[in-house]
């Protein structure tokens, strides 16, 4: 009796056979094609996400959240200080030069005597906290003390005062060297444009021809000390000895000092 129940098939029907036939073929491409799909696929979501994987990639993942930066030698140079005439220029002068809302006009000594007999500390503090129209720093937030301190000189040494300019810092930077129509322009055009207290005027050949003779540098060493009405250094005690040579090479070379006119240039 086992002997007939092992013998006996699993199929019975003509239709069971046909389903398992079916099953043998389909069951196989279903396979194939599954195993097919997953390689393609695979293979593209790697393709994609490649860049994920690259050195620079991966570097940025695991990139710490601050950075210590180095600065190469000498980029980080002291910013130039700016003078007390490119102070005014820029900040004073719209009410120091018209005398706008009471503030104390350039060159009115008057005005400017009971200021600089207080001194040059409370000038400096009044200018830093600002008083009546004037703001805070003359309005010039960027500025340091050191630069407000050169303004309040150059407009009080214009204005009958003769203040001491005062040291440049340790660690600021020099101002670049002003050219010798740049001095004229802001400190003897004054006087040598008008022909006022006696000055030659720009120009003026006849009146600049004895001075000429007598060479650059007795010219300067009398412009930075000083003569008749002049004072020393045009009145404005930040200029250097260069910038007043260059100066005078400029209006030596306006009287026709051909010569004078190229070192100026040069200048």
């Amino acid at each position: 009796m086992s002997a007939e129940k092992a013998n006996k098939s699993l199929i019975k029907t003509p239709r069971q056979l046909i389903v398992v036939v079916v099953l043998g073929f389909v069951v196989p491409v279903l396979l194939v094609a599954l195993v097919a799909y997953l390689v393609v696929t695979g293979s593209k979501t790697i393709g994609n996400n490649q860049s994920a994987l690259e050195a620079s990639a991966v570097a940025a993942r695991i990139k710490p959240v601050a950075d210590v930066a180095f600065a190469e030698p000498g980029g980080g140079a002291a910013k130039a200080a700016q003078t007390g005439e490119q102070i005014v220029q820029q900040y004073c002068a719209a009410c120091h030069t018209t005398g706008a809302a009471g503030a104390p006009k350039i060159g009115d000594k008057a005005s400017w005597a009971t200021r600089i007999r207080s001194g040059l500390g409370q000038m400096l503090k009044v200018a830093i906290s600002g008083k009546g129209a004037m703001p805070a720093r003359g309005g010039a937030a960027g500025i340091s003390d050191f630069e407000l301190t050169r303004a309040i000189v150059h407009m009080a040494n214009q204005s009958g005062g003769k203040l001491k300019e005062p040291a440049v810092p340790n660690g600021a930077a020099p101002a670049a060297e002003r050219s010798g129509e740049q001095v004229v322009q802001a400190a003897c055009i004054r006087c040598h444009e008008s022909g006022q207290g006696g000055a030659p005027r720009i120009g003026d050949k006849a009146a600049w021809s004895q001075r000429i003779s007598q060479g650059v540098d007795a010219a300067t060493k009398s412009a930075i000390r000083g003569y008749g009405s002049m004072p020393a250094h045009g009145g404005v005690e930040d200029l250097t000895d260069r910038e007043v040579t260059s100066a005078i090479l400029y209006m030596f070379g306006r009287a026709g000092a051909e010569g004078a006119a190229k070192q100026a240039a040069v200048k």
